[in-house]
């Protein structure tokens, strides 16, 4: 098969012949249909960690199974069968484990870490889900601490004494934001209170974010000087009670810290040295951890040591299993975010390839 792969002395990639990866048990094998291109896919190319000669690299994917692990050779799941159409993540070059990563024709998974794509959805659509929508389900869920339609383990709403729980999304339209825009409805949905959704993007994505599935009740524009003065307007000078940085990156995690309420939470998705802030000058402590941790291994990841952490995949599993029931009942439960498809025209190498992004 063919895959693409990072030699980090010399930082080149290059499309390399490599054997078909065979699976193991609980395992499942993918015939790639669709990758997406997510940021840190070209960052640790730039800025290679791998300490491996030659590394395959890619985080997000979709595709067909062809084959499966010896020990699920008679499940009925439908991650575990031939011809299931799945999609999922893996964590490509940005870690020194020996995990490959995404962007070959063909690649192993977890079966219980993956997701059944609806017929209703393409697979192009489904490949730019999972590794963002996770860190969004993340922030949103263990780290804020809405109600979770898919775990009981969280959802303790901030009393905040009022009628209203006001959740603030900085940077609405990138990915991540319009991820963690829908599973803030969700949580509204599931608990039965009244949240108040704030975004601060650029205007002319504003139209966009008003409608369903987003349902921003108030936006401001990120580019204005006094757009945190308006977000503190709009709670009637309360503050708001959660909020989620999408950008986490210095003057952002300021900013955002400057609109919270006393007794608020922050959910960032760079750590102070990756993101260059500095917790200590912070009244309320921005609450941070890595996607990387869903997949249950010890990672290392922007300069640090993550150990493997066994709760963060159960996490993991219940938000695939919360996906996977749209292919059952036909309800997709995150909308795919709006996209350019690559064709495979652009990359004949990789035939019946599609880059998503």
């Amino acid at each position: 098969m063919k895959a693409l792969i990072l030699t980090p002395a010399t930082k080149a990639v290059s499309i390399q012949e490599l054997p078909v990866p065979e699976p193991r048990d609980g395992e499942v094998l993918i015939r790639v249909h669709a990758v997406a291109l997510n940021p840190i896919d070209s960052i640790y190319v730039v800025h290679p960690i791998a300490e491996q000669e030659h590394r395959v690299i890619g985080t997000d994917f979709s595709g067909v199974i062809t084959a499966v692990g010896p020990n699920l050779s008679s499940s009925t799941d439908l991650r575990a069968k031939v011809g299931g159409r799945v999609a999922g993540f893996h964590q490509g070059a940005c870690s020194t484990n020996d995990r490959p990563g995404a962007f070959a024709e063909y690649i192993t998974a977890p079966y219980d870490l993956l997701w059944s794509v609806p017929d209703s959805m393409s697979l192009e659509d489904a490949s730019a889900i999972s590794m963002c929508g996770l860190t969004a389900a993340q922030g949103v869920y263990s780290r804020l601490n809405l109600p979770c339609p898919f775990d009981d383990q969280t959802g303790a709403l901030i009393d905040n004494g009022h009628d209203v729980t006001n959740v603030l999304i900085y940077s609405a339209s990138t990915s991540l934001g319009l991820y963690a825009a829908q599973l803030v409805q969700h949580a509204a949905r599931t608990s039965g209170r009244k949240i108040r959704l704030i975004g601060a993007a650029s205007p002319s994505k504003h139209d966009l974010l008003r409608k369903a599935p987003y349902n921003y009740d108030v936006l401001v524009d990120y580019r204005d000087p006094e757009w945190v003065e308006k977000v503190k307007m709009a709670t009637e000078g309360k503050g708001v009670d959660l909020a989620v940085d999408t950008i986490s990156e210095g003057q952002t995690v300021y900013s955002v810290h400057d609109t919270l309420a006393a007794a608020a939470k922050m959910a960032v998705f760079r750590g102070p040295k990756g993101g260059q802030y500095d917790p200590s000058e912070l009244r309320i402590k921005p609450i941070y951890g890595a996607v990387w941790e869903g997949l249950g291994h010890e990672i290392g990841y922007n300069g640090a040591i993550f150990p493997a952490n066994p709760e963060a995949r159960v996490f993991a599993t219940k938000f695939f299993n919360f996906l996977s029931t749209a292919a059952a009942d036909g309800k997709v439960k995150l909308a795919p975010n709006p996209r350019s498809c690559v064709e495979e025209a652009r990359y004949k190498p990789h035939r019946g390839l599609h880059a998503t992004y």
